[in-house]
């Protein structure tokens, strides 16, 4: 019966992957349904610590850091954060391409371009049940200044602040990439932090906001390994992340993270 079971099992192993993943539906325009079911994500309200209150110690430092931030505007760390605002795709992936070390693209890689896309729908849910609770303000509510996205402002002033939905995302793909590409675990760590701490150089989180969001990251990627169909899609991506085409371009990417790390 054993050699049953192992044959059964070398046989399903070696089973074809299809050339590219099943599609998947839309829930919004432009965004996949993710892998979790609503009740599956994991409830940020619940495993957060309340947003900070307007008179707190943390928000009188959250402030300062912000105000320390709008120095950035205008300069390359700025536009870099510019770059990680964007969530549509197929611009999302320049954020990640050159800490991967390989071109991603819906031809080049289909598994893990649709990987990562229907991630996003996952990390940034998994947020909503603190923002809706919340609705804490943004840093550009309160200090006036401009931010990377300026054609966002009104949709962001109406998305409460607490936690991050894009550093949720972000430090859910760093860390499901560190898993794929564990030789460039830390490019890919460092840069889902930075990516995270880009929504404070953009002025429209703040600092609590960005740690919690990094948490919420966390709990979904720990989610998503309970699912079957994720396990089996992150398969498949690594498979063809070892015939993926080298990154190129990358100097002036790997020059600000060089920096970034050492600020």
């Amino acid at each position: 019966m054993k050699w049953l079971v192992t044959g059964l099992a070398l046989t399903v192993a070696a089973l074809p992957v299809a050339a590219a993943p099943a599609p998947v539906e839309e829930i919004r325009p432009g965004i996949l349904r993710g892998y979790l079911a609503p009740q599956q994500l994991p409830d940020a309200g619940a495993l957060l610590p309340p947003a900070p209150r307007y008179d707190s110690p943390q928000a009188h430092s959250d402030r300062e850091q912000a105000l320390s931030m709008l120095a950035l505007q205008g300069s390359p760390r700025w536009q870099r954060a510019a770059v990680d605002a964007q969530l549509q795709f197929p611009a999302a992936l320049e954020s990640f391409r050159c800490a991967l070390g390989v071109e991603l693209s819906e031809s080049r890689t289909p598994y893990l371009y649709q990987l990562t896309r229907r991630t996003l729908a996952d990390a940034g849910l998994a947020t909503y049940s603190a923002k809706n609770r919340y609705r804490r303000d943004r840093p550009f509510e309160e200090n006036g200044a401009p931010i990377c996205t300026p054609g966002e402002r009104q949709h962001l002033a109406e998305d409460g602040s607490y936690p991050s939905g894009h550093t949720a995302i972000g430090w859910a793909w760093a860390l499901i990439y560190s898993e794929l590409l564990p030789q460039r675990r830390d490019q890919l760590l460092a840069r889902g932090y930075q990516y995270g701490e880009s929504r404070a150089v953009c002025n429209v989180h703040w600092a609590s906001d960005i740690s919690a969001g990094r948490v919420v990251g966390s709990a979904v990627v720990a989610a998503l390994h309970s699912s079957a169909e994720f396990s089996a899609d992150l398969a498949a991506a690594k498979r063809e992340l070892a015939s993926a085409p080298v990154a190129r371009d990358c100097d002036d990417w790997d020059q600000l993270d060089a920096e970034d790390r050492s600020e």
